[in-house]
């Protein structure tokens, strides 16, 4: 079964991301900041992170940063859900490594194709 692992400081989009990707049968971890998303990828191995940009903090392009650093995280794949829609950050999200790079608002389809 999938384990898929949901950050978003945003406690509504939060609750939305879970509940679509845990509708699709996947096992769903949360983290509402780049820090505890570190934590849980090395300590849970999801098999995919939906990973929000704007976050206080560590953001999310410093979270991928170091996730594709780690050993323990590197081969996780890693797509943006994000209200972050310039032609920069979806190049500079590729340049990352990320997989894919969903922008806000979207669709519940817009997530299932990434799973």
């Amino acid at each position: 079964m999938k384990k898929v692992l949901v950050v978003d400081d945003a406690a509504v989009d939060l609750k939305n991301l879970e509940k679509i990707v845990s509708g699709s049968g996947a096992i769903v971890l949360t983290a509402s900041s780049g820090e505890e998303a570190l934590l849980k990828a090395r300590e849970h191995q999801p098999s995919l992170i939906l990973l929000d940009v704007n976050m206080p903090g560590l953001d999310g392009f410093s979270t991928a940063r170091q996730l594709s650093g780690d050993a323990l995280t590197k081969s996780i794949p890693v797509v943006f859900v994000t209200s972050k829609n310039q032609k920069a950050d979806r190049v500079f999200a590729q340049m990352l490594g990320a997989k894919g790079y969903v922008t806000k608002p979207y669709r519940a389809e817009d997530i299932l194709t990434h799973l």
